[in-house]
């Protein structure tokens, strides 16, 4: 019941996080430290990254939405023309969850009673999607780019306060990869640590090779 708000907004920040820190881990291997090619990167990097990343929540949301409509429609189609028959088909989901045959029946008939509570149960056990709870693609987008741009913003923070060297940077990134990783664990059946040393773990792996790309670049470009 979150609006569709808390998945993008877990990975557009953790997305945020390792693609700039990669972007600018990479700059600094392939320029001099603390240059302001760095910090112009870096901003291009939140920009670009945010601007994308709410585009394509927008467009995977709304056409998951969409995609939502119309099965409830198909379904809503189904129950008018064949109210018998979808009636029978609710009790026979019942009776597969275990109730006793007569009593599904009886409360398939009781939803049936009402086209619109028939079409959510039907929509709720056969389709496996909640009428009311469908994610909204404008929140969405709005929670992926604001928290992405937050996720990039951090290891581009020290160079915008003036930082010489990719090591404020390096720390804040980590420190922020860790605690996204470990807030995520509440979600899943994995400990926090495990989920934190996940994350970090990988999103220095991406910054190192960035890195590494940078410094072989980096000079036979300059």
């Amino acid at each position: 019941m979150n609006g569709g708000w808390l998945r993008p907004a877990v990975f557009g920040a953790m997305d945020g996080l390792v693609s700039n820190f990669a972007l600018i881990a990479g700059m600094d291997g392939g320029t001099s430290s603390g240059s302001k090619f760095i910090v112009l990167a870096g901003l291009a990097g939140l920009a670009a990254g945010a601007f994308s990343m709410a585009a394509g929540e927008y467009t995977s949301v709304a056409s998951q939405r969409e995609l939502a409509r119309a099965e409830i429609e198909v379904e809503r189609a189904e129950i008018k023309k064949h109210p018998l028959d979808e009636e029978i088909e609710l009790a026979e989901t019942y009776r597969a969850k275990g109730l006793d045959p007569d009593l599904a029946s009886k409360v398939a008939k009781q939803f049936h009673a009402d086209p619109d509570q028939a079409l959510e149960e039907h929509v709720r056990e056969e389709l496996g999607i909640d009428p009311g709870d469908l994610p909204n693609p404008v929140i969405a987008a709005a929670s992926s780019f604001v928290c992405f741009a937050i996720g990039a913003f951090v290891p581009l923070a020290p160079y915008l306060f003036g930082a010489g060297s990719v090591l404020p940077s390096l720390i804040l990134a980590l420190t922020a990869l860790f605690a996204c990783g470990a807030v995520v664990s509440r979600v899943t059946s994995r400990s926090w640590w495990y989920s934190g040393l996940r994350q970090l773990f990988l999103g220095a792996a991406a910054a190192a090779l960035t890195y590494f790309v940078g410094t072989l670049v980096g000079p036979g470009i300059g």
